[in-house]
């Protein structure tokens, strides 16, 4: 009997109670489920703990109608106490002091290049307003030539390199017969792209650290230049050594160490008055031991027109040149606005250490730019880097096309 009793009360129990047992049951689980995630997803918000001396609401241990949590979804606590996470700067190395959940920039250093077209207004309303008369004409006559030959010189092409491309542009108005002027500047357009067409790259070692010597007369910018490059070097992510090889001024080595500086470069100097050599060579062992790829040279500015300097800067090149170095690059560097006297300098230069490639500084103020295709078109040295402006982005790979489209933008 009563067994009977116990069994009946179970069934009643049961029936009665299922509902709002599974109702804790669920619940139960759901707050297991958020107080003790799977591993992999993410982690909620910290509860608060209760107050000293109170206790949380009792959870009932056996299921039944009178102990059954109400239906409805599960109001959540109050967070206090949560702590957001450092901003990550550029290296990965917290920001003091930052509490945002916000991830800072992976790479705050951007070098936006600017273009030609935007940088070149003077050469191109120079060049524009020489057109200007040839343009008006109506057929390729005597004067239409001679109009042309006037305005190239005075953009600073050099009679040779005039006098080359007029040649064969009248070739070509003879065989495709070209009509009119808009013809004429359209196909003078197309000789002067390929006229600059050349080894743009600047090329690196295999097995050794890589040189980059630069060269150049006094106050073309050749200090400038490099802290740019190495700025650019960095920025792409390769680490570099700067050698202050201008002994004969102090204010360069002390303006390549700011550069440096800013950079996050190495910088390798000597005494005032010193070997030039001697720094080059030690820069190279100083990056050759510290596994740094690429050494950007300065040297003092030279009169090309000095033997002895000129001398001078032979053996730097050749003492840069000694294992573990290996010089890829000797870069002029031309200040554009001297015109017609830097392809004097070019060529001097060119016969003293090899030039590789030209640096053409300033091109965005009273520049010609003309000068740009003498060089090419005389000594058959390419164009690599032209500084459009004083930022650091203003130092740009040399386009040929886009140069010229800036210099003769279709009408």
């Amino acid at each position: 009997m009563v067994w009977e009793i116990v069994v009946a009360v179970v069934v009643v129990v049961l029936a009665g109670g299922g509902l709002g047992g599974a109702l804790v049951v669920s619940r139960r689980r759901a707050a297991r489920a958020l107080e003790h995630p799977p591993a992999g997803l993410p982690q909620g918000p910290a509860r608060r703990p209760p107050a000293a001396g109170r206790a949380g609401p009792p959870v009932p241990e056996v299921p039944g109608e009178a102990s059954a949590e109400p239906s409805g979804p599960p109001v959540a606590e109050p967070v206090l106490g949560a702590v957001a996470e450092p901003v990550v700067g550029a290296v990965g190395e917290p920001v003091g002091g930052a509490t945002s959940d916000v991830v800072a920039d992976a790479a705050p250093l951007i070098l936006e290049r600017p273009r030609f077209r935007d940088r070149l207004g003077k050469a191109r309303n120079l060049l524009a307003s020489h057109l200007a008369g040839l343009r008006g004409r109506s057929k390729l006559d005597e004067q239409t030539w001679e109009e042309l030959e006037e305005a190239l010189i005075l953009a600073d092409l050099g009679v040779a390199t005039v006098g080359s491309l007029l040649a064969s542009l009248q070739d070509l108005a003879r065989k495709d017969g070209l009509r009119g002027p808009e013809q004429l500047v359209g196909a003078l357009r197309q000789q002067m792209v390929a006229l600059l067409a050349g080894d743009r790259e600047l090329h690196r070692a295999t097995g050794a650290t890589t040189v980059w010597l630069f060269v150049g007369v006094n106050g073309v910018g050749k200090t400038t230049t490099i802290g740019k490059v190495g700025m650019r070097e960095k920025a792409e992510g390769r680490s570099v050594v700067m050698a202050a090889g201008d002994t004969f001024r102090a204010a360069a080595a002390d303006q390549l160490q700011l550069w440096s500086e800013r950079v996050g470069a190495n910088f390798v100097r000597g005494n005032e008055g010193g070997d030039p050599g001697a720094v080059v060579f030690d820069a190279v062992q100083h990056a050759s031991a510290r596994g740094i790829p690429l050494v950007l040279a300065d040297t003092a500015g030279r009169l090309h027109t000095k033997i002895n300097l000129m001398e001078e800067l032979k053996k730097v090149r050749r003492v840069a040149d000694r294992p573990p170095g290996s010089v890829t690059e000797v870069l002029l560097v031309i200040d554009a606005t001297t015109g017609q006297n830097g392809l004097v300098q070019a060529r001097q230069f060119t016969e003293a250490v090899g030039v590789t490639g030209v640096v053409l500084t300033k091109l965005d103020g009273t520049a010609k730019g003309g000068i740009a295709l003498a060089i090419t078109s005389e000594l058959g040295i390419p164009i690599k880097l032209v500084g459009l402006g004083e930022g650091p982005e203003d130092l740009v790979p040399f386009d040929a096309e886009e140069f010229v489209d800036a210099l003769l933008p279709a009408e």
